[in-house]
């Protein structure tokens, strides 16, 4: 009997709130949690363990009708229903000897490994991506509440989510997403600068990924264009080999940071995603000049992190002239490389959609090397500019989307100002963009006029002026912006950054000259 049928009936969205609502308030008296930076990783892959074990009875039933037969990715005393199905079961210090320590009593009376010793060593052998998948997660898992039954308790409410209800499950992937957002807001200077739900919406609209093309964001995150991208894709589905295709080999990216990963991976399954396919390394440490056809995919999508630096050993994997502390650039590089040089299997030329900083459209020096090849290789066909404030709180940085494709060189790049709605000075963490207001851009995208907001510019003429891409909307009003005094602070230290990695560039001509 599965979970849905054995509740009677599905979870509904006020009740599956409450619920979480209700786990989180029990993780609030255990002393080993600080804050949603804690909490939601915990409630996690204490929902992931549930999610695999309501799947895994959902396919026995199915291998049974078959009459195949059936391998659980998870083993007896492991599964969800062995340890935690049972209320009234293991509880306490013997709860969290059995979850934490590489020995144990298990539930089943027998000496053996602890749950996560357990599930980080489960290996693929007949080919069940799940238990890779599984190894992967848990590796980067640990658990940090220190009272066995808060923790009991905890379990008990996630034991009320049915994880086989379809509608369920969309409920409690918008649920997931809030918290996401919440933890982001928790994050405070130390998050990354996650992408706006409206404007990830955006750009998989109009870069409209098909079903059969390869999809790959190189710094997912949580998952949210890689969640957006297998939404898009599934309004495509229309047989059982669609399905197939989309499930096994549409969609795949890297995420390098433990807590992301995890945080991905349930992302995509709470959304349909069987098995993700996300690597859990860096996507930079591969050699440029190693990645070959076989490595490249036919659609990019993706916001990678700018304001960072990465190790001399990542920039080795770089042109000598194109190397660059800037993770932006080096994503750039990394993505116009990974973008399939032959037409997809939908006939179309392999494109990509990235969130840029304005640093990269006014850089010189190594900025401009990448940029004159994305203008020379690369069709840069359109740049979105946004206004103030869309990654508010996370940056105050100015962004920009590029969109560019392989379909030969650049001839003019058209550009669009994305208007703050009338009155507003700026977007906020609680007056955030919408995805309505993209709605006069995706009308303009596929009959494209200059206007008041959209203007062309020659790449000839760009390419005579250093590549400076940072064009202003020539029907635009000048515009005085007085940025909160916070916002102003970051746009100096980013400024002043900029500065620190020009003077390098002329410190290593100058070292080059005089050898």
């Amino acid at each position: 009997m599965s979970p849905k049928s054995q509740a009677g009936r599905p979870t509904t969205a006020q009740s599956l709130g409450s619920l979480l609502k209700s786990a989180r308030d029990i993780m609030r008296k255990d002393k080993g949690l600080n804050g949603d930076l804690d909490r939601l990783p915990l409630l996690t892959w204490i929902m992931f363990v549930k999610f695999l074990d309501d799947l895994e009875i959902q396919r026995e039933q199915e291998a049974a009708l078959a009459g195949r037969k059936f391998r659980a990715a998870v083993e007896a005393p492991y599964r969800w229903r062995d340890w935690a199905g049972n209320s009234q079961g293991v509880t306490g210090d013997e709860l969290l000897a059995f979850i934490n320590n590489e020995e144990c009593t298990r539930p089943d009376g027998k000496k053996g490994p602890g749950l996560f010793a357990y599930l980080r060593k489960v290996t693929s052998s007949n080919g069940d991506d799940r238990r890779d998948v599984i190894a992967t997660v848990f590796k980067g898992v640990d658990n940090r509440m220190k009272s066995g039954y808060l923790l009991r308790d905890v379990i008990s409410k996630v034991a009320g989510i049915h994880f086989t209800a379809s509608d369920e499950l969309h409920t409690l992937g918008a649920l997931y997403e809030s918290m996401l957002r919440e933890m982001r807001d928790a994050a405070g200077d130390s998050g990354e600068f996650y992408t706006p739900r409206p404007v990830v919406r955006f750009m998989v609209a109009v870069t409209d990924p098909r079903l059969g093309e390869t999809v790959l964001d190189p710094a997912a995150g949580t998952g949210g264009f890689l969640v957006e991208a297998y939404n898009h894709m599934s309004r495509q589905v229309k047989t059982v080999a669609d399905r197939k295709v989309l499930q096994e080999r549409s969609l795949s990216g890297y995420e390098p940071k433990p807590l992301p990963y995890l945080l991905c991976q349930m992302n995509l399954l709470l959304h349909g995603l069987d098995a993700p396919q996300i690597d859990p390394g860096n996507a930079l440490r591969f050699r440029l000049s190693e990645i070959g056809e076989k490595d490249r995919v036919d659609v990019i999508l993706t916001n990678p992190p700018f304001g960072g630096e990465e190790e001399r050993g990542i920039q080795g994997n770089f042109p000598e002239d194109r190397q660059t502390a800037e993770t932006a650039l080096l994503f750039l590089q990394l993505i116009m490389r990974k973008l399939r040089r032959q037409p997809t299997t939908a006939g179309r030329h392999a494109r990509a959609a990235v969130v840029a900083p304005n640093g990269t459209l006014f850089g010189d020096g190594v900025c401009a090397r990448i940029k004159e090849e994305l203008l020379k290789e690369f069709n840069l066909h359109t740049i979105v500019r946004l206004p103030n404030g869309v990654f508010a709180p996370y940056t105050p940085i100015l962004t920009n989307l590029l969109f560019f494709d392989r379909s030969g060189p650049t001839n003019n790049v058209w550009y669009y100002e994305h208007p703050l709605p009338d009155g507003r000075k700026n977007y906020t963490k609680t007056s955030p963009i919408q995805f309505e207001e993209f709605a006069d851009c995706v009308k303009w995208w596929n009959n494209r006029e200059e206007n008041e907001r959209a203007w062309k510019v020659p790449a000839a003429e760009l390419l005579a002026k250093s590549c400076n891409l940072d064009r202003k909307n020539p029907r635009g009003k000048e515009v005085i912006t007085h940025l909160p005094p916070d916002q102003l602070a970051a746009s100096i230290i980013d400024k002043e950054r900029r500065i620190v990695e020009i003077m390098g560039n002329i410190r290593d001509l100058l070292a080059k000259h005089e050898a």
